[in-house]
């Protein structure tokens, strides 16, 4: 009894995280790599898109930009860290098709344009359109409410609510 009334709570961290793209919210499970599937690299969830601007879903800081420019990785004001992966297999297009609007150290906010793609160069190219949205440092969060919304309007949406350990 003593030791429950003296126990701190665990403080946490909330975070909206924004549709980055507009289109269908998918849930990991369905997109078609075991990669993201599986959630080998973290829980969150897809957005097939159905336009080419790819924007910040969180106010933070560009981490990565891949030099191909088909994933980039953003943290937030609370530690979260996502990694945006344009497109399945996108990587073997070696930048074509990708114009980046940020590079590696930036501040940006929701909404601000990260990417754009020309999603019929993907369609073409690669093995799907469809874009994770990954927090890839699970270890640092308490809790995901994932909204249960199909239709995404970039920067717009909430597709999670994020709480991080603190």
């Amino acid at each position: 009894m003593f030791k429950s009334l003296f126990q701190k709570k665990q403080k946490t961290t909330t975070e909206h995280v924004l549709a980055p793209i507009n289109g269908q919210i998918a849930d990991m499970e369905q997109v078609p790599d075991p990669t993201f599937a599986q959630k080998m690299l973290g829980d969150g969830l897809a957005v097939i898109p159905s336009d080419g601007t790819v924007s910040s879903p969180i106010d933070g800081e560009i981490v990565q930009l891949f030099p191909t420019k088909h994933a980039v990785g953003i943290r937030g004001k609370s530690g979260m860290e996502l990694l945006i992966h344009i497109g399945l297999e996108t990587v073997s297009m070696n930048g074509e098709g990708f114009t980046a609007h940020v590079r590696q150290g930036q501040k940006v906010k929701a909404g601000d344009p990260l990417i754009n793609v020309d999603l019929e160069q993907v369609k073409n190219k690669a093995a799907h359109t469809i874009t994770p949205v990954v927090i890839t440092n699970m270890d640092a969060v308490a809790s995901i409410e994932k909204r249960t919304v199909t239709d995404a309007v970039r920067g717009e949406t909430v597709m999670m609510e994020v709480k991080m350990k603190a």
